[in-house]
This record gives structure tokens, C-alpha cells and sequence, in this order.
């Protein structure tokens, strides 16, 4: 029952458990991960509809995150889920393109007017990893220099090698890839001197969940990308149908030579894209005669199922200002949440940040640090009053209903986290251990 204050997860405990014993980290993405949730409370999910889940307990959710911020327009959005079916009716995957990848094309190239060619594939991953090889081909050049302040951009050693997870990756790679930070274009310029005509490629969110471009930062790597030589990568995968339907790129005027989409794409049906200049995209193709570029070759990147799910997902966002929907969504629950916060004398230590569209909490301690603690105490309030959500980034789904419910959470939250901040700590008022950093070094003991 939504709302309960002590919800039952005995079936999922033991489905968790179960796919423990079956999968490595008993998920398939580790923020997916049970220990980035509080113990004994992570939800093995049935079904969604709209903005809500259920689990296998029978306890329902008003969900954030929607699906890793992949799903915008509500889970079993109709119009979505027959275009898929219709498509798949006919075959899924062909030993020769279908009529699928010409719509898909033809639609995204004028989705994305600064593009002039688009290859799709099935993770982000695989995109970002192409237009890094595609970088190195161009430029001759080795290095790659990514925003180290945001976040992931790949699955691949590339990247990987870069975070506290390198393990497996071979010490020669680990430095290749060199970091800057966002917003300072200074940073940028220190490592392209550090590495005079050796950088590749430039890859960076446009924006990121918790921060917008500074005036003149983003059209400043722009220049340097002129200037230096080097290909300017944006990765879409978030803000490309969260920010815009034409991405981050379109609301800040600025064009890169690359970019890499997906998440939303497809509304949680597996689709991503890379999009960019012709000269560097024919690299890949049949019309150059320079040195070929293999370039995202999958067998399921163009499977029908997931082209006519972009293109329905598209559909919709031209029939309808989905983005703006979020953006109010957003901005409702954000100025109710704010206000709760300041009744409960809590703004120095529950903030909200980045665009509506996208937000995402802060739980701070009573020093004002980052607190994984006060997080999981956060969390486990949250789910005991119906609310399932490492973040609150919403969908056009989200009814007022499911608004009002959250608010209400937050309500009976927010003293909790008081009390904890009272007492110096979370002994008694936690259950369990506090969740983990995702991506971190060794895996603490702990109960699964």
C-alpha cells in the first residue's frame, strides 16, 4: 500500500538475494545496485505505469529517476509501446537495413540540425567510444580530455581507467584519457599546453545535473576546438529530450562536431545515437579514401523495435512541449519541497540542484558535508512513506497526485533527518549500513 510506514520487502529481499547468486552485483547497472539503497528496502520492480511502480511486495511508488532519467513520457506510455509492437510484428532484425533506419535517420538529422549524419546503437557507451575512435583517426592524436568534474561517459577502458573502479584495465592505458574541469576554460587550456597538439578529443556534458555553463564557457571550448584542432564531443545521452528536443546544443547555441545521445531516446526502449559532421562520420562509411574507421558495427543497434521507439518518442515530442511539462512538473515540486525544507529549518542541509527537468538532492551533515549517511536515512524516509527515488527527476507523467505524495514524504522525512542531525549521527534511527559511492575500489562487508 502507497504511503505505508512500514512497507513490507520480503519477497524482494528474497528475489535480491536470488540475483545475487545469478548476477554480479545483483543488478545490471550498478545505480541499480541494492547498497545504493537503504537495507533491507530495495524493491524488485513488477510493473510501472505512468510515474508509479510496484514491487514484488505489492507496495506501490511514485518513482524518480525514471529508469536512469531514460524514461520522460511515463512507464507503458501507450502511444510508445504499440508503435513498438506494429514494428516488431513485421521482424526484428534483417541481414540488410530496413525502412526503419531511413525514417530514424531522416528524423533525427532534423532533430539535430547541426548533424549532418547519425549512426544508432544501444547504449551510450558505444556511442561515446565511437566518437572518441572516430577523434583519434581525424587528429592522428592519442588523448582524450573529459570534464572530470561530471560524472560516467563510458563503460569502456578509455574511461573507466579514469575512475576509482580502473582494476582490469592495462597501466599503459590509464593515461590516455586527462581531465578539466567544467566551466573552466583556464583547465582546459593548462592540459592542452601540458600536451601540446596531443588531445583528440574534448568530451563534456553541455550541462550537467547540477550545473549550467558559466557565460561564454561553452562557445570558449568551441574556439579552442578551432583553434587547437582537437573534435569537441558532447555527450547528449542526459540533457539531449531533457534540456530540449534538440538537446543541449540547441538552447545554448553552440555546435560540437560530435554527439552522443540516448537515455530518453526511446522513452527506456534501448536506443542511442551518434550524430555529427559529415567529414568525420564518412571516416567510418564507404565514400572516403582515406583509412577506414571502424565505427558502431552491432548486430542490434538498428533491430525495429527500438528505431520505432524513437520515432513514436519523437512523435510525441513534436505534438506536445513534453519538455516543458517536465520543466513545470519540476518547478512544482521543487518550490513545495524548498518550502518544507525552510518550515523544518533545514536549508543548510536538504538542497535541490540542476534544471527541473533534471534535479537531484543534496543531504548535507550538520557541518555541511556531503553525507552518504544522512542520504540513506533520507532515502529509507522517502520509501516509508511511498516515494522511490534517488534523485527527483521527474517525467511528464508525473500527475499532481504523485507531486502532492511526495511532498507529504518529505513532510514526515524532514524531522527524522532532524533528529539525526540533532543526535550527531544516524545510531537509531537508521537501519542498516548507509549506501556506497557506486563506482569505488573494494566492496565494503556487508549484508546483501
Amino acid at each position: 500500500m502507497i504511503g505505508g510506514t512500514d512497507p513490507d520487502f520480503s519477497c524482494s529481499l528474497r528475489a535480491q538475494a536470488r540475483l545475487h547468486e545469478l548476477v554480479p552485483g545483483g543488478a545490471h547497472t550498478y545505480a541499480r545496485g541494492s547498497d545504493q539503497y537503504p537495507e533491507q528496502m530495495a524493491p524488485v520492480i513488477v510493473r510501472g505505469s505512468g510515474a508509479r511502480v510496484e514491487d514484488l511486495d505489492g507496495n506501490v511508488f511514485v518513482e524518480y529517476g525514471m529508469g536512469l532519467r531514460a524514461v520522460t513520457l511515463g512507464h507503458g506510455f501507450a502511444p510508445v509501446v504499440d508503435a513498438v509492437c506494429r514494428a516488431v510484428r513485421d521482424g526484428v532484425s534483417f541481414t540488410r537495413p530496413s525502412v526503419w533506419e531511413l525514417r530514424a535517420a531522416e528524423r533525427f538529422l532534423e532533430q539535430v540540425p547541426g548533424a549532418d549524419m547519425v549512426k544508432f546503437a544501444k547504449n551510450g557507451s558505444d556511442v561515446t567510444t565511437a566518437a572518441v575512435r572516430l577523434a583519434r583517426a581525424a587528429t592522428g592524436r592519442p588523448l582524450v580530455a573529459v570534464c572530470r568534474t561530471q560524472p560516467f561517459f563510458s563503460t569502456d577502458d578509455w574511461f573507466i581507467g579514469t575512475t576509482a573502479m580502473p582494476h582490469g584495465v592495462l597501466p599503459a592505458h590509464r593515461g590516455d584519457t586527462v581531465g578539466f574541469d567544467y566551466n573552466d576554460l583556464d583547465s582546459l587550456r593548462a592540459v592542452l599546453a601540458e600536451h601540446p597538439g596531443r588531445v583528440a578529443a574534448v568530451v563534456l556534458e553541455p550541462a550537467s545535473a547540477t550545473a549550467e555553463p558559466e557565460p561564454g564557457f561553452l562557445e570558449g571550448v568551441r574556439r579552442l576546438a578551432d583553434e587547437d584542432g582537437f573534435v569537441l564531443v558532447f555527450d547528449e545521452i542526459i540533457c539531449g529530450m531533457r534540456w530540449s528536443r534538440h538537446g543541449a546544443q540547441h538552447v545554448y547555441g553552440v555546435r560540437p562536431d560530435l554527439s552522443c545521445w540516448g537515455k530518453a531516446l526511446g522513452n527506456g526502449f534501448p536506443i542511442a545515437a551518434l550524430a555529427g559532421r559529415r567529414e568525420l562520420m564518412e571516416l567510418g562509411g564507404l565514400r572516403t579514401d582515406a583509412e577506414r574507421v571502424f565505427l558502431v558495427s552491432t548486430t542490434h543497434g538498428p533491430e525495429t523495435g527500438g528505431l520505432a521507439a524513437y520515432l513514436a518518442v519523437d512523435d510525441e515530442y513534436a505534438q506536445h512541449d513534453v519538455v516543458a511539462t517536465m520543466t513545470d512538473r519540476g518547478t512544482r515540486l521543487a518550490d513545495a519541497v524548498r518550502h518544507e525544507v525552510a518550515v523544518a529549518g533545514l536549508g543548510e542541509h536538504v538542497q535541490l540542484h540542476g534544471r527541473p527537468t533534471s534535479m537531484v538532492f543534496a543531504t548535507l551533515d550538520g557541518r555541511g558535508r556531503p553525507c552518504q549517511s544522512m542520504r540513506t536515512l533520507f532515502l529509507q524516509e522517502l520509501l516509508r512513506h511511498g516515494v522511490l527515488g534517488q534523485s527527483f527527476v521527474v517525467s511528464a507523467a508525473h500527475t499532481d497526485d504523485d507531486l502532492d505524495l511526495t511532498v507529504r514524504a518529505v513532510r514526515h522525512a524532514l524531522p527524522v533527518y532532524a533528529r539525526a542531525l540533532e543526535q550527531g549521527g544516524v545510531e537509531g534511527l537508521l537501519v542498516g549500513r548507509p549506501v556506497a559511492p557506486a563506482l569505488r575500489p573494494v566492496a565494503a562487508p556487508r549484508r546483501l
